[in-house]
């Protein structure tokens, strides 16, 4: 049975640090895109950010580059969001994601398995 298992969400102020963790399980990911979304309420669900998980290339939305930062470990079978400088507009539900290659990893469609989420609340 494939999982994906999101962990490290919580409530941090404004300007603090938040690390994401997404062990995976089930099969193996090599050749696949891993992507992190999030949805807050009332919107739609956003990319956030993308890895290869072979060659380890990265993508990241713009609304996040400089902040974020998308990687993974291999031994551990874990993609981590490493989120710093956080703000209130980042408070949503995180979601890990797995896709089969494709070059469009910024559509949620793309991707074929999903986590339960974790949340995320960022205070002013």
């Amino acid at each position: 049975q494939v999982q994906l298992v999101e962990s490290g969400g919580g409530l941090v102020q404004a300007g603090g640090s938040l690390r994401l963790s997404c062990a995976t399980s089930g099969r193996t990911f090599r050749g696949y895109a891993m992507g992190w979304f999030r949805q807050a309420p009332g919107k739609e669900r956003e990319f956030v950010a993308a890895i290869r998980w072979s060659g380890g290339s990265t993508y990241h939305a713009d609304s996040v580059k400089g902040r974020f930062t998308i990687s993974r470990d291999n031994a551990k079978n874990t993609v981590y969001l490493q989120m710093n400088s956080l703000k209130p507009e980042d408070t949503a539900v995180y979601y890990c994601a797995a896709a089969e290659w494709t070059s469009r990893l910024s559509n949620a469609l793309e991707y074929v398995y999903w986590g339960q989420g974790t949340q995320v609340t960022v205070s002013s």
